[in-house]
């Protein structure tokens, strides 16, 4: 979850809503003071934010949300502009998965992590018996998103929410979630003096965003009411029941460690592309310790995070729910590691040579000269996401470097000679 503290969570909500179709980031800015486009969702431009906050709250009523919750979640509730400090001034995430996974996954994480396991057991059991997602996944999300509970953020929800509504840049987003939080208020599950949270407004031991609280909220201590901001079983009872609705799929893997030859068809390590353990056992896809592959189980992607040099893993469909949690890949393939490791798996090889990243500004200038060579359409950001790595990988084919679609000084250098 971009933005929040790296000592507790990394908020989920703004890793998604800045791949959401249609947000390029370098219109954000510009969108901020533009006019209001035909049919857009109403923001800043639309008037004071008092005025916008009666729209806001007539449409919630429209959708049914009684007037008692409209009220009293929107109580006090007034246009904060350190939130948009926050938001227009999040850091692109450009660790790498070994940097990332090294501060996160820590001896002590480690420790406390399979502390919790044991302490909540019972319920863990009872969670995976009902929707199927193993404790193992929920302890490692808590650990990552609020380091157990210690960091769940200091920010007023319906604040921090409204006021990204009402700012242009994302109204389209957080309008929405705006209306699930008076619903979820509505709904009498958490009160609006209760709900501090990241600056993005999510909520809880495992920071949900208020839509998706909203749908997937689960009662996981039997008392009847569900509270993801006191109660831990709560919060995994509803983390599990996300997972559910993101494709999880009960008593399959998610994330495996194995090793790759120095040579081997790299095109084929994306996410798209799904093939049996036989048949990446073929291409020399071995354990970490070169043993071979187990035999069966569900066809995986084999997921290179920092190219064919680095750790290397298959991906099952289940990594799938992870990216829906948050499509930032360093932060899935660490929250992914992390269950593995407390499910018993070793600590993750540092790969087959030193890697260098490029830096942020390197990385906007390789995807300028992408665009330059027609491989993208994307305006430069700097951001190394899904459509830069396949410009980077289509770029690699057809300059005859080995095409693992990660990002390269050397690839770098070869676009910079071809101008």
């Amino acid at each position: 979850m971009a933005g929040r503290n790296l000592a507790g969570g990394i908020g989920r909500k703004a890793a998604r809503v800045a791949a959401l179709a249609g947000l390029a980031a370098g219109l954000a800015c510009g969108l901020a003071v533009a006019p209001a486009a035909a049919g857009a969702v109403p923001c800043r431009t639309s008037g004071s934010f008092e005025s916008w906050l009666e729209g806001v709250k007539a449409e919630a009523r429209a959708a049914g949300v009684p007037g008692s919750a409209i009220e009293a979640g929107l109580a006090g509730v007034a246009y904060d502009p350190a939130i948009i400090r926050r938001d227009q001034g999040q850091g692109v995430f450009q660790q790498t998965l070994l940097t990332f996974a090294g501060r996160m996954v820590s001896n002590d994480r480690m420790v406390r992590g399979k502390k919790y396991l044991a302490q909540y057991s019972g319920v863990l059991s009872r969670i995976e018996a009902t929707y199927g997602v193993p404790g193992e996944v929920l302890v490692a999300f808590w650990g990552l998103e609020t380091d157990f509970g210690s960091d769940m953020g200091k920010y007023h929800a319906p604040t921090a929410v409204a006021t990204l509504a009402y700012d242009c840049r994302r109204a389209d987003y957080f309008r929405p979630e705006l209306i699930d939080l008076l619903r979820i208020v509505a709904r009498g599950d958490l009160k609006p003096s209760e709900m501090f949270g990241d600056w993005a407004g999510e909520l809880g031991h495992l920071m949900f965003t208020p839509t998706d609280l909203y749908r997937y909220a689960a009662d996981g201590d039997g008392d009847g009411r569900i509270n993801v901001m006191r109660s831990v079983p709560d919060a995994f009872a509803t983390g599990a029941n996300f997972l559910r609705g993101l494709g999880w799929r009960r008593g399959e893997p998610w994330l495996e460690e194995v090793s790759v030859p120095a040579d081997m068809d790299w095109s084929q390590a994306d996410l798209d592309t799904m093939l049996p353990r036989a048949a990446w056992s073929r291409m020399g896809v071995r354990t970490p310790a070169g043993g071979a592959l187990a035999a069966g189980g569900p066809s995986a992607a084999l997921l290179l995070p920092m190219g064919r040099n680095g750790p290397a893993f298959l991906a099952y469909p289940n990594f799938k729910a992870y990216l829906g949690w948050n499509k930032a890949m360093v932060y899935s393939t660490t929250a992914a590691y992390y269950a593995t490791r407390l499910d018993g798996a070793p600590a993750m090889s540092r790969g087959r040579a030193k890697v260098t990243p490029l830096t942020t500004e390197q990385m906007r200038h390789l995807q300028g000269l992408l665009r330059s060579a027609g491989f993208t359409r994307d305006a430069p950001d700097g951001r190394f996401g899904k459509s830069t790595r396949a410009a980077v990988r289509a770029a690699q084919m057809q300059l005859g470097l080995p095409a693992d679609g990660y990002p390269t000084p050397e690839l770098l250098a070869a676009l910079e000679g071809r101008r």
